[in-house]
């Protein structure tokens, strides 16, 4: 064995022909028929939810509302809330200032009462 390195910058004739990859062997996967039915009679329940939900396009607007309000509603409630949005084609933000708005001219309402005409 010789005590000296071989210079990177020599031109150095090397075979690495011997050199490659190894190749894994492809894990022998079951038809998903297969899986599907030991699943069933094995009464695995699925993960998957029975009905997908869908995906709601994300709202980017910059109206200069910056504080995140989080807020757990019902479904339907959210649904509502955003069907209204699009409906008018008002901004997250717009609609709860004009529910809010709404309900203070409904409160004010019933704390004045009914007026009586003379």
């Amino acid at each position: 064995m010789t005590k000296t390195r071989a210079s990177a910058f020599e031109d150095v004739n090397l075979d690495v022909s011997g050199f490659a990859p190894k190749v894994l062997q492809d894990p022998v996967t079951p038809p998903i028929e297969k899986v599907r039915a030991v699943a069933e009679a094995a009464q695995f329940r699925s993960r998957e939810p029975a009905q997908p939900k869908l995906k709601r396009e994300p709202r980017r607007y910059r109206t200069g509302r910056n504080v995140q309000f989080n807020v757990k509603a019902a479904q339907a409630t959210i649904d509502a809330f955003y069907a209204i949005s699009d409906q008018h084609r008002w901004v997250l933000g717009e609609t709860l200032e004009r529910a809010l708005a709404a309900l203070q001219r409904e409160l004010e309402a019933k704390k004045t009462g009914p007026t009586r005409g003379t």
